[in-house]
């Protein structure tokens, strides 16, 4: 299953947060550096296990190699290693000037989020240390399970049950609820950036369909990769997002806030449910049709003020149900509540919160204040007290 989208981490390793301000540190990064005798050609930190990375007083022991599941190792590499006895995941930055300074701008966030979440209610991967390699970023995190995309994967895309689903959410929900709050938006939500604390599994063997199926035993989650997090007052660029978990105000070029979160989780939330993504597709105007698909007519107003125009003929998304991308959509895609695999109230509920993320209008679109609230979790909440 490929998946798009601005490079960013991905599975196995992989994570962040804490902010002090290291403008004077990143100044310092933006000068241009000579490639390491330690890089290939790509910027890539040559290395074996058992190499001793040194940062100030401490000492990196890498001991294994990039996991495989990395899809975008192009721009980084994630690596196990041990430092005073302890295991933790280290981040190294390919070395080219351009990813040095987005991964200074990472390590302001993370230093923030963790300043502010010093008892770590949210769950929010904690990053210990970062320091310079011969021109390479550095962060370490505490070592984390898989994502619960590769969870998905090495389970064969086997949903995960839907009070798991409630659990995670949950925890993503609150997780991202506290960047909004400090004027963060991730931007870059997903299931690769969502991993387990622990991924050890219960194994079961399913006669009637002839494999062994996994359950993960603590559905605890935590919320990684602040690499494209941006503030309110900062620039937002025009496309955020990995392609599958994209608003609908992203692809339209309408401009984007907090919500386009909420709507990344919404796709998250509905991919955990099918056990494959929904809006499977690597084109903006199929995408668009495949929401058309799921979620009715894109509104009116959307389509009149976009920039997109190639998008849009006489006030409406310009599709041809006939064509071949147009039979692909109606094979692939249905309408939100026929994905339903039952009538009980749980899966009312999901849906119900699912429906709400995933609305076209901003104005409508349910905000995180109101999920975490939301009937489905009145479960979590009774447990709570």
């Amino acid at each position: 299953m490929a998946r798009s989208g601005p490079p960013d981490s991905h599975g196995l390793l992989m994570m962040m947060m804490m902010v002090v301000v290291v403008r004077n540190l990143q100044r310092s990064h933006r000068r241009k550096r000579s490639r390491s005798v330690e890089d290939d050609e790509e910027g890539h930190l040559i290395y074996h296990s058992g190499d001793i990375l040194r940062a100030r007083c401490i000492e990196y022991i890498l001991f294994c190699i990039p996991s495989v599941s990395l899809d975008f190792s192009f721009i980084l590499t994630h690596v196990k290693c041990q430092v005073r006895g302890t295991r933790v995941a280290l981040k190294i930055i390919k070395n080219i000037e351009r990813y040095r300074e987005a991964a200074m701008s990472e390590v302001e966030v993370l230093e923030q989020i963790n300043s502010v979440d010093c008892d770590r209610r949210y769950s929010c991967v904690r990053m210990l240390d970062w320091f310079d390699h011969h021109g390479h970023v550095c962060i370490a995190f505490e070592l984390l399970g898989l994502s619960t995309f590769d969870f998905l994967k090495e389970n064969n895309f086997q949903p995960f049950p839907v009070d798991q689903i409630r659990h995670m959410a949950y925890q993503i929900i609150r997780a991202v609820k506290f960047l909004h709050k400090n004027k963060l938006t991730h931007t870059d939500l997903k299931p690769e950036n969502i991993l387990f604390i622990d991924s050890e599994y219960d194994l079961e063997y399913n006669a009637k369909m002839k494999r062994d199926e996994r359950t993960v035993r603590k559905p605890d989650v935590k919320v990684v990769d602040f690499g494209n997090a941006t503030y309110e007052h900062e620039h937002h660029t025009t496309v955020v997002s990995t392609r599958h978990y994209r608003a609908p105000e992203v692809i339209l070029e309408l401009g984007w806030s907090h919500s386009c979160d909420v709507w990344s989780i919404g796709c998250i939330l509905i991919e955990y449910y099918l056990g494959t993504t929904l809006f499977q597709t690597h084109d903006s105007k199929e995408h668009l049709a495949m929401m058309e698909r799921v979620l009715g007519p894109i509104p009116t107003p959307m389509l009149q003020k976009t920039r997109k125009r190639r998008y849009v003929h006489r006030d409406k998304l310009d599709w041809d149900v006939h064509s071949s991308s147009g039979r692909y959509v109606r094979k692939h895609c249905k309408p939100l509540r026929q994905y339903m695999i039952s009538k009980s109230l749980e899966h009312e509920e999901l849906f119900d919160l699912i429906e709400k993320m995933l609305e076209y209008d901003l104005t409508k679109r349910i905000s995180l204040d109101e999920a975490i609230r939301h009937p489905f979790f009145n479960l979590l909440r009774k447990g709570q007290k």
